[in-house]
């Protein structure tokens, strides 16, 4: 249920409807209103879009500019052009009309010349129920005559019901989908008003005729202190209003809010810097029922585009293969292949089971692989043929030399791999093995509803990923990472690039890495972004996977965003689209981030940079707004954002001077944030320090 209240205030009734979670605030005359307009006003012209921004950072807008302009007896038509120019710079929807006087040939001309200026602003004028409309038959004539989308009526819902003894089923079976806004006031038979519900107004069979059209606008309180002048008190009858009306939410339940991203060009799904309990298979459901027909994959190399709809149906036929294959709740699958789709759909197809998904590193030699396989208890492994120096095929063929005389689809026993049951190609066929078509084609084998059920029982805290160190200090070790883990992460990273369905980010950078499949591909999936994975990185390539695909993000190493600089088509590629993205990996040099960064090189509003390592103990995402040297200088400061959610803990062993060192590094280098935060930090340290010390 969307409600507002009508106002001519702004300060102390945009605190009350912030407070009093409506939806919106309507203004009532506001061309009379110079407080407003009139310059360092909220709504001049200099002013009106900073005041949109800071309207929907509070979750507000403004549904109409309702008005007492009379199109049948005054030249209103300057003053309503006016408006709708006012009404596009604040991203307000409507500007309501009425009719007094009883002259169709004048409010037919009137119509006519405001029309255009509301075509050309995307605003659409609403014609009141009210004087000569009252009767809305009279108003439904008109405006099947029109025909236009930018004319509808705004159901005052008074004064049909009381000036022309008209039902609310009458009202909607003239009006049906014209309605567009509606106006509400409780008023007794007498004539007096009431508090909403009080009065004899039928409110209910109103609000019953408006759900029988599926209407989702804004229903706005009409209210004057002269109505009723022993109840003047705006705090008792405004929560009063919103309390009364939560009665008409949808018994199918309440309506999922969407958000929009800050340019209002595309939506998401949940509040930004906020948690989720949602697995892996309920983030993929959500984009379904959101954004069905939305791209989730778009290749430029590789034959394959999809829907978030059509995607979740690869999924799950590949879910049911792994099932018809023994792979159940806690199986692990491996994946070792760069970023084609068949990687995708296994991470998707596995977690939606239950099963732990294994990133196998594209650059492992026989020993390394033959460790993680053994290691990780692999229970199915997804391959492609090879990645540079390294022959998958070969390799495979000598850790399991029995695939040479396995039957494709039966359960495989290996003796160097005693738990790995199956192998699916990708790309090439082997003996022994499936490959992923073939595969594909065993779903099926099983019913969806069985996998609907396991899909049912995943928990976000049940694993999802394992992931495995480079093994720089010993022997590589599988991070165990939950879904409440791996979506949190990469939602918090999606929310701190703005992304939306109004984004195509490129992904080059390898998915078994959390590069690629957290920052990369959960932050778009958890925003309905569209993902253009390159399977490899060629600069040549990347430039014109941006040009062909308008990418407005894409996040890389520093040594990709070197070649991609340096390249011949670099100066011939269209960078106006680009947004924003993340550069990590690697220690990133000033100039570089700069020259990344500036608008006049790439056309990036935001870069996102990442340090890690040992000599470079803190990572910081940046704001998206922020201009680009302070961005850079933030970075080289050791700038942070503290979140109510963060937590931080020191793991020290008593006999290594080692963890000392570092504490102290982070101590005099890393807290150079806001000053609350920098003092709770240092506080932290140094009683830590001290805890280490008597350990």
């Amino acid at each position: 249920m969307n409600v507002s209240f009508s106002t001519r205030g702004w300060e102390q009734q945009v605190q009350m409807a912030e407070t009093m979670r409506f939806g919106g605030i309507e203004l009532y005359n506001v061309h009379k209103t110079p407080e407003l307009t009139g310059r360092g006003g909220p709504l001049h012209r200099y002013t009106a879009a900073a005041t949109a921004r800071e309207l929907w950072q509070k979750g507000l807008c403004i549904p109409c500019f309702d008005t007492a302009c009379d199109i049948a007896g005054e030249d209103c038509t300057e003053t309503v052009t006016a408006l709708m120019q006012l009404a596009h710079d604040v991203q307000c929807p409507y500007v309501s009309v009425t009719a007094q006087r009883d002259d169709d040939a004048r409010i037919s001309a009137a119509l006519e010349a405001l029309l255009p200026a509301a075509e050309a602003q995307g605003i659409t004028i609403l014609l009141k129920t009210s004087g000569v409309f009252s009767d809305t038959a009279r108003l439904r004539t008109l405006l099947d005559a029109f025909a236009c989308d930018q004319l509808g009526a705004l159901w005052d819902m008074h004064h049909p019901y009381r000036d022309h003894g008209e039902s609310a089923d009458t009202t909607i079976k003239n009006l049906g989908a014209y309605v567009r806004h509606v106006h509400l006031r409780d008023s007794d038979d007498d004539g007096s008003y009431d508090l909403i519900g009080e009065g004899t107004l039928p409110v209910g069979s109103m609000m019953q005729a408006l759900s029988s059209i599926d209407y989702d606008g804004f229903i706005s309180l009409e209210w004057k202190p002269e109505w009723m002048p022993d109840l003047t008190d705006p705090e008792v009858i405004f929560p009063h209003f919103v309390n009364y009306m939560h009665r008409f939410d949808s018994p199918r339940g309440k309506k999922k809010t969407l958000y929009d991203n800050a340019a209002h060009t595309g939506k998401f799904v949940w509040k930004k810097d906020s948690l989720i309990s949602e697995t892996f298979p309920q983030v993929l459901d959500r984009m379904v029922e959101e954004f069905p027909d939305q791209y989730a994959f778009k290749y430029t190399t590789l034959d394959y585009t999809r829907t978030y709809a059509q995607f979740r149906d690869d999924v799950d036929d590949f879910a049911r293969a792994l099932v018809s294959l023994g792979v159940r709740r806690g199986s692990k699958v491996a994946i070792w292949a760069t970023n084609v789709p068949a990687w995708f759909i296994t991470f998707w197809a596995a977690t939606k089971i239950g099963a732990v998904l294994v990133t196998v590193n594209t650059a492992y030699k026989i020993h390394e692989a033959e460790y993680l396989l053994r290691q990780s208890d692999t229970h199915t492994l997804v391959m492609i043929d090879h990645c540079l120096d390294s022959n998958y095929r070969e390799i495979i063929q000598t850790l399991c030399p029995e695939l040479a005389d396995a039957k494709p689809g039966s359960a495989l026993h290996c003796r160097k791999l005693p738990f790995l049951r199956n192998v699916i190609t990708v790309g090439f066929r082997m003996p022994g093995c499936l490959t992923f078509d073939e595969a594909m084609d065993r779903a099926n084998m099983v019913p969806r509803e069985q996998i609907l059920r396991m899909a049912a029982g995943v928990r976000p805290d049940d694993v999802c990923n394992m992931q495995y160190t480079s093994g720089t200090t010993g022997f590589p070790k599988g991070v165990m990472l939950t879904h409440y883990n791996v979506v949190n992460d990469g939602k918090c990273i999606g929310d701190r690039m703005d992304l939306s369905t109004a984004d195509r980010m490129m992904i080059q950078v390898p998915m078994f890495h959390c590069f690629g499949m957290v920052l990369s591909m959960t932050s778009c999936m958890t925003h309905g972004a569209t993902l253009c994975p390159m399977p490899y990185f060629s600069a040549k390539v990347s430039l014109a996977c941006i040009n062909q695909e308008r990418i407005t993000c894409f996040n890389g190493v520093p040594t990709m965003f070197i070649a991609m600089f340096n390249h011949p088509d670099y100066k011939k590629t269209d960078f106006s689209y680009m947004r924003t993205g993340i550069m990590a990996g690697s220690g990133c040099p000033p100039e570089l981030m700069r020259r990344a960064a500036g608008q006049s090189l790439v056309g990036l509003d935001a870069i996102n940079l990442v340090e890690s390592g040992l000599d470079r103990l803190c990572a910081c995402t940046v704001a998206v707004l922020a201009p680009a040297e302070n961005r850079v200088r933030r970075i080289m400061a050791r700038d942070g954002i503290s979140r109510d959610y963060a937590r931080l803990r020191i793991s020290a062993q008593p006999s290594d001077g080692f963890y000392r060192e570092h504490c102290s590094h982070i101590l005099e280098n890393t807290c150079a944030g806001p000053a609350q935060f920098r003092d709770q930090a240092r506080i932290f340290f140094r009683k830590t320090l001290r805890e280490i010390e008597h350990i």
